[in-house]
């Protein structure tokens, strides 16, 4: 009926990179989303909205190093990805939680020409946003933490098989067999 019992390891690690990758395609769209609603309120931020608009940057930048690192063997990506996405993830609650607890205070710090209540609504979607790639980013974490061990766990089965395969090569030199030539 669609659902099979016998999932391999390997189909595991497909299924865990197709999301991996839907996630950052996620992210990389939110944090955009964030850097348009930040410029709706202001065409030139203030000093305030231009770290905003920075530490969105840093998150479609580790967005796309997640992407990177997904699509090669190197572990520099994977260590580039995993620290802008910690930091990233930190800094994105610590702004959502700015956002929705003084608005009014974050919204003055931004110097919008938008009148005050169209200002609040748009700065309480840029902080919804927030909590969508604070959580999407700690997915992404933990996802990548998976792809890699699975990517471990292959490597060293492949070593290990390689290693079995030539024990039992030169075990097989020693039988006396009839046709050896």
């Amino acid at each position: 009926m669609g659902i099979s019992l016998n999932s391999t390891p390997q189909s595991n690690h497909v299924h865990t990179h197709k999301v991996f990758l839907f996630c950052n395609y996620i992210l990389l769209g939110a944090a955009s989303s964030c850097i348009f609603l930040t410029l709706s309120l202001r065409l030139l931020p203030s000093i305030c909205g231009f770290f905003f608009i920075l530490l969105h940057i840093l998150t479609i930048a580790g967005a796309v190093s997640g992407c990177a690192a997904a699509s090669s063997d190197s572990s520099r990506w994977y260590g580039a990805h995993m620290v802008a996405t910690i930091l990233t993830a930190i800094f994105q609650g610590s702004v959502s939680v700015l956002i929705f607890t003084r608005t009014s205070d974050f919204l003055g710090n931004l110097k919008s020409y938008v009148r005050e209540d169209d200002g609040e609504v748009i700065l309480k979607l840029a902080g919804g946003l927030c909590v969508l790639i604070f959580c999407l980013e700690w997915v992404v974490l933990t996802l990548a933490f998976f792809l890699k061990y699975y990517a471990y766990v292959e490597g060293d089965n492949m070593k290990r098989s390689a290693k079995v395969g030539q024990a039992q090569e030169e075990d097989l030199k020693d039988w006396p067999w009839p046709f050896q030539v």
